[in-house]
């Protein structure tokens, strides 16, 4: 005890012994982890995998040693790889051999590994494609594309080029596209997209197709009128030319070769192109009718799997997109540079024009991995605002247009390998590789993308970005790596639902897809509830549901029922009483009135004494205005009017969230006053003696929801859903009988009990 101090310093002591305190803290922690975790307990939620547990090559690097020991011995000897069975050489399969395999029947995504590792995958439209995250993520997703930004890979979607004189290939567009549209000449420039809808060649307001988006490519500077291009070599592949074989010295007069790119929903390929093929048919007869000696020709050709197509949704998309790519430094347009400084103090694309198109040439985004995003600066007021920013064809000029540089790029010069060994020899880890002659630069153009209803205030904005095929990856990577969350179909078809627009197919009747759609869904989900106990299901017959697997447009438009093999979904015995008369007359077809000007034309049949005479009217004036003849007289007013839907919005006048294929209910005079009193109660005395009440007449149903849920962005149950116009015109004049302005309806799920009201507004696209 003599050699001990009097006194000691605990602060100087603390300070000499702090590596031995924190090497006995660390052993305390790492002995109580070892009894209580395993090695995969230990992980994040996200780096979690089911068969952690059986594999140790899924388990992060540090933690493999522990993992190891952790596993039985029986299985460890099973599963090391030094005792698994090695084929022979001449029975080995190479792994693009082996992935081509499974690509017999649909195609893959150049993403497809990517998706299928975190996401559930099924086969749709002859692709292989993510519906869903395997991670609950619905909430995450809207709040992303509200909030922060989201990507979806939309490469599948099919894209057809057109090239051929300017006033024919715009003769064809107004041929078979909505004349409703009044963008068409506007768009021409190649500074916007225009988004449509194409019916059959002079069909129009019959034979929905799908909506499309026109793209047009812009003319060089300065340049008004492009010389014909010879006509292209015979064998094209994937082409299909239209014109007289009769050559003339001059083109046509007054029209320059243009380019158009017209993209679809997959499912429906075949039928836009061969309505284009025939609208570019009847152009050219026409054409050559006019001018007799001039020679005229156009190509159509198919770029499936040409571009890839990212959706980036949000308001952080464009810090997310300034901070992936770098444009190249040989930019000389001083507009693309005015854009491009203020892109990171865009708070949200709104502020922009819609569907402007901006063309840029970017370098290869792996040299600048790992990105961050741009810093959105709200403070400084000498910044930049895109709102200036207007569209331009200057703005919108990209070498990715050009059929042999996109096809130059499909294979990247350097690996990410080689990439990788380039970054391992910087000075200070971590930096940027500076871009040398031998490096790709990749064209690609960037499109303003808005989901938004022109009277609702729920709009979900962001970017859509296009770049040659093979460069799949290279971007996904990048534009991931700065915290955007990626979707599948459903967060696609959320997006949608929470802006109130339309959704193809599942929202658009009458059209030829939406009825195979809704069969594949039908049979389905009768399978299901015939695999579900008796005692577990709803019970359809004693609810009173007429039609639970789909909607029977048929029956609500009072036309003859189709012989199409699906009379079990359609009970044919229905009381008399509850029965309506079907007209057997075959020349009423089903339609759907869709388009931005149905308001207007709404709006004026109304005030006509006779609906039918005025809606035919309406549809004859924007026929003539595209230089189509009127329908034929053998056409009666009446039958255009019996046949046509529309689409409308349903909000609901209390609680409650519609569910697909929910029947909306017309009501009476005395039945609508009752709903509207009831109305200015107070919510929980409304709705504290709320009872079944008995379900209301077939006869009633004037409607089908076809998508509804709970609503995130505006806080209570909202859908979409059609019912034909004469019944709406009905509910419109009703409404105005009671003192509202919207029409009042009830709503019924095909498995409830109650009706609850709700309103009906027009759906304008």
């Amino acid at each position: 005890m003599r050699g001990l101090p009097g006194s000691i310093d605990v602060e100087k002591f603390t300070e000499a012994r702090a590596y031995e305190i924190d090497a006995m803290q660390k052993a305390i922690k790492t002995a109580g982890e070892s009894t209580t975790h395993r090695a995969w307990q230990t992980l994040p939620r996200h780096l979690r995998r089911r068969a952690a547990s059986h594999d140790v090559r899924r388990v992060p690097l540090r933690l493999r040693e522990k993992a190891r020991a952790e596993m039985d011995p029986v299985k460890r000897r099973i599963l090391g790889r030094g005792q698994q069975p090695k084929r022979g050489k001449a029975k080995q399969v190479n792994r693009t051999e082996s992935l081509l395999k499974r690509q017999r029947d649909k195609s893959w995504l150049e993403t497809h590994i990517w998706h299928a590792k975190r996401m559930k995958m099924e086969n749709m439209w002859g692709y292989r494609l993510a519906v869903t995250p395997t991670e609950k993520s619905f909430r995450p997703s809207h709040r992303a594309s509200v909030h922060g930004s989201i990507l979806h890979d939309a490469s599948y979607y099919s894209l057809i080029e057109i090239k051929g004189p300017e006033n024919i290939i715009q003769h064809v567009l107004e041929i078979c596209c909505d004349p409703q549209c009044t963008g068409m000449k506007r768009s021409m420039s190649g500074a916007r997209v225009l988004e449509t809808d194409i019916y059959g060649p002079g069909s129009y307001p019959l034979d929905l197709i799908a909506p499309i988006t026109i793209m047009w490519r812009p003319l060089p500077a300065g340049t008004t009128s492009a010389p014909m291009k010879a006509p292209p070599p015979e064998g094209s592949s994937k082409r299909k030319r239209k014109g007289k074989e009769k050559q003339s010295a001059d083109a046509t007069p007054q029209s320059s070769a243009r380019t158009v790119w017209i993209c679809s929903h997959p499912a429906v390929h075949d039928d836009v192109f061969d309505a284009l093929h025939k609208s570019a048919s009847l152009a050219l007869e026409a054409e050559q009718q006019r001018h007799k000696d001039v020679y005229a020709e156009m190509e159509i050709a198919d770029l499936r799997g040409s571009v890839n197509v990212f959706e980036i949704m949000g308001p952080k998309a464009s810090q997310v997109i300034k901070g992936a790519l770098s444009p190249v430094a040989d930019e000389d347009r001083q507009e693309f540079k005015t854009f491009w400084s203020s892109l990171a103090n865009l708070q949200t694309t709104a502020s922009l024009p819609r569907g402007m198109v901006i063309g840029m040439k970017v370098l290869d985004p792996r040299l600048k991995f790992p990105p961050k995003n741009a810093k959105l600066r709200t403070n400084d007021q000498h910044a930049a605002t895109p709102a200036m920013t207007f569209p331009a064809a200057i703005l919108a000029q990209s070498e990715i247009w050009d059929e042999e540089k996109r096809s130059a790029l499909e294979k990247p010069k350097f690996k990410k390998k080689d990439l990788d060994e380039r970054r391992s020899k910087n000075l200070v880890p971590g930096t940027p590789l500076n871009p040398l002659r031998q490096d790709d630069r990749i064209p690609l153009l960037l499109i303003q993308r808005s989901l938004e209803a022109p009277s609702s205030a729920h709009g979900i904005h962001g970017w859509t970005l296009i770049f040659p095929a093979g460069w799949g990856m290279s971007f996904l990577s990048s534009l991931i790596h700065t915290g955007t969350r990626v979707g599948g179909q459903r967060e696609r078809g959320t997006q949608a639902f929470e802006a109130g627009i339309p959704y193809f197919p599942r929202d658009f009747p009458s059209t030829g897809f939406y009825e195979k759609h809704w069969s594949e869904r039908a049979e389905e989900e009768k399978a299901k509830w015939e695999r579900t106990p008796p005692a577990k299901r709803a019970n359809h017959e004693k609810l009173g549901t007429r039609s639970p697997w789909r909607a029977d447009w048929e029956v609500v438009l009072g036309l003859p029922l189709a012989s199409s093999g699906d009379e079990d979904l359609v009970p044919a015995q229905r009381e008399p009483q509850d029965t309506m008369e079907v007209d057997r007359v075959p020349t009423v077809r089903q339609w759907l009135l869709h388009g931005p000007e149905v308001p207007a034309i709404l709006g004026k049949v109304a005030q006509m004494f006779n609906h039918g005479a005025g809606l035919l009217a309406e549809i004859n004036r924007f026929r003539t205005k595209r230089g189509m003849d009127a329908l034929d007289a053998s056409r009666r007013p009446e039958d255009l009017l019996k046949g046509a839907l529309i689409m409308v919005r349903v909000k609901m006048l209390g609680r409650g969230a519609p569910d697909v294929l929910a029947n909306i209910y017309c009501i009476d005079d005395a039945e609508a006053k009752k709903w509207i009193k009831e109305k200015d109660k107070k919510r929980d005395d409304a709705e504290k003696n709320e009872t079944p009440e008995p379900v209301p007449p077939h006869s009633s149903i004037v409607g089908y929801v076809t998508t509804g849920n709970m609503s995130l962005s505006r806080g209570e149950g909202f859908a979409i859903g059609a019912v034909p116009v004469l019944a709406l015109l009905e509910l419109q004049q009703q409404a105005q009988r009671c003192g509202e302005l919207l029409p009042l309806v009830k709503i019924r799920d095909r498995a409830g009990i109650i009706c609850r009201a709700a309103y009906l507004e027009l759906l304008d696209s």
